[in-house]
């Protein structure tokens, strides 16, 4: 596709945006609002789910654009107002990755029992907004002067105005969602339960005898099969993801489950010696994955985040640099007339930034019980917070939300906290609550800081008002913050964070790291395995090697289900390559796909927090329980027929009738 012009100070005046500066089109209205703030609560839970399961999230700009097209033209709205329930729709998606990526390393680490909704809350209002603040200076650099591609906001702004012609593809989103949803209340243990998730056997491979040191000794082992998950969820991830990143995914679990978890068995004869059945040998199986296999892949994650951040040095730089040299050169356009060109006022900017840095110290001093801990812990969090969202923003501009290495900066900003809190002698668990929590502010700063760069360039392509896109963002991540705790804490007490249902495995490495420099407790042997494995993938110039930890660190049907649609995705560009399939059809088709894909991911992880809640109120209001019919494995397996349908066949279907948006979205 050709991109439109969209960069360069020297170009700026030749740019014009679909709407003009001197248009009185409808924009901050209330229902643009409420439908925003509404779909920033259901996109936030949707993707709190689907990270904590899945270790990824889902960029929700798409599916945001999609759904504010299809309810503001119900309602004859302006594409001024879309733009505006876009960006704060997105919101609670950056926000709730922030806040997955850090708030259960609490919960993880052993120093909550549970989340708690004050503190959680408190830490994604101040992060959220901090995030916004930080990057409202370098809106006209980086959106307006600097030359940079902003990929996702280029391909929202094309399917925005592509839209106005009738394609906005909600058919797809919607469908799908229904779908999923539906075959989620057969499958979920606390619905209408009719299918089994997966199946799973042990396989033995007998007793071995190997003679060491003149002793023979006999071993015992095999190998923990699973089946892929029957989930439309996880399917439509690697199908969105594409068969490359689904393929290096499901490497990692080759890797942890067919090769670390056999060896560690066959390697401890005093654990096998006892064991009969075929349940003793999967529970096992389990066990060494959690206590032994995880620890080995966390070190693979610490290696391969600074690696990331090593291979964007020159862009980390980069963007540091603009953080400090910007700001002054952002003051020109405080006067300026044109609404295409005003951002909310730096005075008070700076003001809102200045009175936030309170709360951030009482938080602080909350979760280390020292003054002197949180006076520390609340500098490093607004340097590291500013600098990591102005990168975040940079970061956008070149790879797109969806690529921003946000857990890699987290993951720095853990470890400087953790050693400082170490160095002035506050150690334990309040140590480790307050280094948490500095992770978990400045996640939320930056995922926001990102997300928020990437609406604007997409509100500078459409013609929107910086101003009330900042202001539409800021209320989006206050009614997101307050509320999208309660689904994180329901689906802890119902499906369990950290758990085979709900791994969180960037929140295990977040805790892993703040109880081994703070608490002291960390298996590190494991842990420096995992360090030169890293180091080996990256020596052999492996893809992804972060990809391939969290493939090690998710259960194994997870990833296989993944692997699915990423096959699926596959097949279908290999039987339109067949057919000769134009090129712009087969965008077309791709897209029909990934709308089907987002539909799926957000039936699927809103019945399961709206099931979540049901058990919940089993107890608290009385509701019965919901009643389980079966739990069929082969009934559950004919799913993957009906996805190969509709991931293949409907988007080639999309592709002769060219039925879907024609611009690349995925």
């Amino acid at each position: 596709m050709q991109q439109p012009d969209q960069g360069g100070a020297s170009r700026t005046q030749e740019f014009k945006p679909y709407v003009p500066a001197d248009s009185d089109l409808p924009e901050f209205t209330l229902r643009a609002m409420v439908l925003g703030v509404v779909m920033a609560v259901v996109l936030g839970a949707a993707n709190a789910y689907l990270g904590m399961k899945a270790g990824m999230t889902v960029a929700a700009t798409f599916p945001a654009a999609v759904v504010a097209m299809a309810a503001l033209r119900l309602m004859r709205g302006s594409i001024l107002e879309e733009n505006i329930a876009r960006t704060t729709g997105s919101v609670g998606e950056a926000l709730v990755a922030g806040a997955i990526f850090t708030i259960p390393a609490f919960v993880v680490s052993g120093v909550w029992e549970e989340l708690h909704y004050l503190e959680s809350t408190a830490i994604m209002l101040i992060g959220g907004i901090l995030g916004v603040l930080f990057v409202i200076a370098l809106r006209r650099t980086l959106v307006v002067e600097a030359d940079l591609p902003f990929p996702e906001s280029v391909a929202a702004g094309e399917l925005v105005k592509a839209g106005q012609g009738g394609q906005t593809g909600a058919v797809y989103v919607f469908s799908a969602m229904g779908f999923a949803g539906a075959w989620e209340l057969l499958k979920n243990l606390h619905g209408f339960q009719l299918v089994a998730d997966h199946a799973r056997t042990f396989l033995s491979l007998g007793t071995s005898k190997i003679v060491l040191a003149g002793r023979e000794f006999s071993y015992r082992g095999g190998l923990l099969l699973e089946s892929p998950s029957v989930s439309p969820l996880l399917v439509g991830v690697g199908f969105i993801v594409g068969p490359h990143i689904a393929s290096v995914l499901f490497a990692g679990a080759l890797a942890g489950w067919l090769l670390l978890v056999p060896v560690s068995l066959f390697l401890n004869p005093e654990l096998t010696a006892p064991l009969s059945g075929t349940e003793s040998w999967v529970q096992v199986s389990e066990e060494v994955w959690l206590r032994q296999v995880r620890p080995i892949a966390v070190g693979t994650m610490i290696v391969a985040a600074f690696y990331t951040l090593f291979r964007l040095r020159k862009s980390l730089i980069a963007g540091i640099g603009k953080a400090f040299t910007d700001i002054q050169a952002s003051r020109r356009g405080t006067n300026q007339v044109n609404r295409l060109d005003r951002d909310l006022d730096f005075k008070k900017v700076g003001v809102g930034i200045a009175l936030l840095a309170v709360p951030v110290f009482l938080l602080y001093w909350y979760f280390s019980q020292s003054v002197g801990g949180a006076l520390v812990l609340t500098l490093v969090m607004m340097v590291l917070g500013f600098l990591f969202a102005a990168v975040a923003g940079y970061l956008v501009g070149i790879l797109g939300a969806s690529n921003n290495p946000i857990s890699g900066l987290t993951l720095s900003t853990l470890i400087i906290a953790a050693v400082l809190m170490v160095a002035i002698g506050v150690t334990g668990e309040s140590g480790i609550m307050g280094v948490i929590g500095v992770a978990g502010v400045v996640c939320c700063a930056a995922a926001i800081g990102g997300e928020l760069m990437q609406d604007l360039k997409v509100g500078h392509i459409l013609g929107g008002t910086p101003w009330r896109m900042e202001l539409a963002d800021i209320i989006g991540v206050v009614f997101a913050a307050l509320a999208l705790v309660y689904p994180m804490v329901v689906m802890d007490q119902v499906y369990g964070i950290g758990s085979a249902d709900l791994p969180a495995p960037q929140a295990g490495l977040m805790a892993l790291m703040a109880k081994g420099i703070v608490g002291g407790d960390m298996a590190w042997p494991l842990v420096i395995s995992g360090i030169f494995l890293g180091i080996a993938l990256i020596l052999i110039k492996a893809p992804a090697p972060m990809l391939i930890a969290v493939g090690m660190y998710l259960p194994f049907y997870s990833t296989a289900a993944i692997f699915v649609g990423g096959l699926l995705r596959l097949l279908l560009e290999k039987r339109m390559a067949a057919r000769a399939v134009p090129e712009s059809r087969q965008t077309s088709a791709v897209n029909a796909g990934v709308l089907l894909s987002s539909g799926f991911i957000a039936g699927e992880s809103l019945v399961a927090v709206l099931l979540a809640f049901w058990v919940l109120g089993n107890t608290t209001l009385g509701l019965p329980e919901l009643p389980k019919i079966a739990e069929s494995v082969w009934l559950g397996l004919l799913i993957f027929p009906v996805l190969g349908f509709l991931l293949i066949g409907v988007p080639l279907a999309a592709a002769r009738k060219g039925s879907a948006p024609g611009v690349k979205i995925d």
